[in-house]
């Protein structure tokens, strides 16, 4: 049985890393011109952070972005100040995955908090790090001066790019179904072209023989044809323009994220039979190692698997199902954080000191981040009680993990991006519009502080919500609680001997109206 147990999770595990492969390359494929088209060098430090964030969050991946980044500041598009803070916005993107993947306990409410509380601790230590270091960064270049010091005999390295055993694995089976044409964010990103360029034969793909794809050149989704056999995946198409790609890379964005959830669903049911039996001081046992070891551990894995979005989103069902506790999920996470930094690290290697300072900016940002947050217990308890408080918040709405997204990964980037931007395009009537809004905004957080704080605002908005969720569930618990009351009549039918049926209700009445002009005509 623990064989076959043991089976299932390996089995449901590959799947679930080939829908993460999924999620991630349509989302590449839809999102790619747009992130690589928010990259420049003209902007602020909370511009590049926002920059890192959005192109993160339509990338998928953290190490795509790192490693366009890199790429850009060694062609000096993008200064090594700039870089530095888009690196910061993707160490916050990257947490996205693994809290969408939490939202597939939300059918059981314990697993939900759990699930979801273990998914943001990753984001509550991204955004607290940020927002110590990155007014330090602005105010005295720390990280700019010490990775100068760091590269100042750099030479670039001659190799080639190193695939990890994870990807070999499951690349070959994603490739089949889509493959991302990687040079359409890094070209746009750099100026040397559109997302008209890769569709120049009337919008559409230029190819020496429709018939033949391994012909055609490649637009958002390419072919392989550095394979021993070259093939092209599923999805390409010979004849496809800019908009056919990009719905080819909806449904395999919609692929990936319901074969998620598929295997989440099978993965925590087998979890759950296996540890039938196991009591939860047993779980909390086998799983508590040394913090600092979990470090290693975690950052060992992402090693591998190059990719810290993968190693959270497969960590955070076992915090869901309660084998995991959250104290151990937090250095897991802050390991990734780590390992991440790998990737950009071996890519910088091929390129000059500039890309070089850049990936080691990310190294000691999250080196920096841990010693701040990680060693005194006082401090490494703020981003595990926020966590915890995201938590409960699901509690009292379950679609609460929805909101936080929307607004913490799309809506406030994109408003102070869009405020940045007004401020740094040097009109004078767009500054003046700028400030308007900096003001409204902040005189509306000012009095939503206030009305939460003293006008009950806080307590308002949870009962509405709780009284919500009580509605919610009232409607989907009214079939089993009808079942119940129709068995509860069926059981005192039997005792008192009275009819159940409305049938049988209905007929008697009937009988008795037969009967009233019999009595009638007698009479």
């Amino acid at each position: 049985m623990a064989f076959l147990g043991l089976f299932g999770c390996l089995f449901f595990l590959y799947f679930f890393l080939l829908g993460l492969n999924l999620l991630g390359s349509g989302a590449k494929v839809m999102g790619g011109c747009a992130a690589g088209a928010l990259f420049g060098d003209d902007m602020n430090p909370i511009a590049g952070l926002m920059v890192g964030i959005v192109a993160t969050v339509l990338l998928q991946s953290s190490s795509t972005t790192t490693s366009i980044v890199v790429s850009l500041v060694g062609a000096d598009t993008v200064s090594v100040k700039q870089g530095i803070f888009m690196i910061m916005g993707a160490n916050i993107g990257t947490s996205v995955t693994n809290t969408i993947i939490a939202m597939g306990h939300m059918g059981d409410g314990d697993q939900l908090e759990r699930a979801f509380a273990g998914a943001t601790v990753h984001d509550m230590f991204n955004f607290l790090s940020v927002g110590v270091l990155l007014p330090v960064e602005a105010a005295t270049g720390y990280l700019f001066h010490l990775t100068k010091a760091c590269v100042k005999n750099f030479k670039s390295q001659d190799g080639e790019k190193w695939e990890g055993p994870v990807k070999k694995l499951v690349s070959p089976l994603g490739k089949r179904i889509i493959i991302v044409n990687k040079k359409v964010a890094k070209e746009i990103a750099s100026g040397k072209s559109t997302c008209d360029t890769y569709y120049p034969n009337n919008g559409t793909l230029s190819c020496e023989d429709y018939s033949d794809p391994l012909t055609c050149k490649s637009g958002l989704m390419s072919c392989d044809k550095k394979a021993d056999t070259p093939y092209c995946p599923a999805f390409f198409d010979p004849e496809a323009t800019e908009s056919i790609d990009r719905t080819s890379g909806v449904c395999s964005f919609i692929i990936g994220l319901i074969l998620l959830f598929i295997c989440l669903f099978a993965l925590v049911k087998i979890l759950q039979r296996m540890m039938m039996g196991a009591s939860t001081r047993v779980l909390y046992k086998a799983t508590n190692i040394n913090g600092y070891v979990a470090i290693l551990i975690g950052a060992g894995i992402t090693i591998l698997v190059q990719s810290s979005s993968i190693t959270t989103s497969v960590l955070t069902p076992l915090v869901g199902v309660g084998a995991l506790r959250l104290e151990q999920m937090l250095p897991l996470t802050l390991g990734a954080n780590i390992g991440t930094t790998v990737t950009g690290l071996l890519a910088a290697l091929l390129g000059n000191a500039n890309g070089m300072q850049v990936a080691l900016a990310h190294l000691f940002f999250n080196i920096t981040g841990i010693a701040i947050w990680y060693p005194v217990p006082f401090m490494r308890n703020i981003p595990l009680n926020a966590a915890r408080a995201l938590g409960r918040s699901t509690r009292l709405f379950r679609g609460f993990p929805l909101i936080y997204i929307a607004i913490a990964f799309i809506a406030m980037p994109l408003i102070f991006l869009g405020i940045s931007y007004l401020f740094s395009d040097g009109n004078s009537g767009l500054t003046a519009l700028g400030s308007i809004i900096v003001v409204v905004l902040g005189l509306a957080i000012i009095y939503t502080g206030y009305y939460c704080k003293y006008q009950g605002g806080s307590e308002k908005c949870t009962e509405c919500l709780v009284t919500r969720e009580k509605r919610n569930n009232a409607v989907n618990e009214l079939p089993d609680d009808m079942e119940w009351l129709k068995a509860k009549v069926r059981e005192l039918s039997e005792h008192t001997g009275l009819p159940v049926d409305e049938e049988a209700g209905a007929e008697e009445p009937a009988d008795e109206k037969t009967e009233a002009p019999k009595e009638e005509d007698e009479a």
